[in-house]
């Protein structure tokens, strides 16, 4: 494993302390936001460190090897790039049919004053981003079942 990884981690785990200290030692209404950051920061970057230290170990550099050899091999076949492609693409239609519904949804709501509220947005854009995965996730699985 690249000693990169290792640095990427380290530099992960040193921000999740970071954000974690200041939500700890300030009192703003941020705090949510920086435990929330701190969360983000301080769980993979741990993973991270630990696959490193665990796949450079002796014992497993040979299975790490072969690991490697079939992701390089599954990132280049060339009927999964198509595939992946497609259903990028398709995830992206159904993503601007959304965003343009949603558009016109907050904007009359907005005009009725239901929704003035920042966190309903914030919200909806999570679960957005929820089904623009899943969405990608679910057509190239059923894509690769008819291939």
């Amino acid at each position: 494993m690249k000693r990169s990884n290792l640095i990427v981690g380290i530099m992960y785990f040193l921000a999740g302390v970071g954000c974690l200290l200041t939500g700890l030692l300030t009192e703003t209404k941020l705090e949510g936001l920086f435990f929330g950051f701190a969360g983000a920061g301080l769980c993979p970057g741990l993973l991270l460190v630990c696959q490193y230290f665990y796949w450079t170990s002796p014992q497993n550099r040979e299975r790490y090897q072969e690991k490697m050899d079939n992701e390089q091999i599954e990132a280049h076949d060339e009927l999964k790039i198509k595939i992946r492609d497609k259903s990028g693409r398709y995830a992206y239609t159904m993503g601007l049919i959304v965003i343009s519904a949603s558009a016109a949804v907050f904007s009359v709501l907005g005009s009725l004053e239901i929704v003035d509220n920042v966190k309903t947005i914030v919200f909806y854009l999570c679960g957005y981003l929820a089904f623009q995965i899943v969405a990608g996730i679910l057509i190239f699985n059923r894509m690769m079942k008819k291939y």
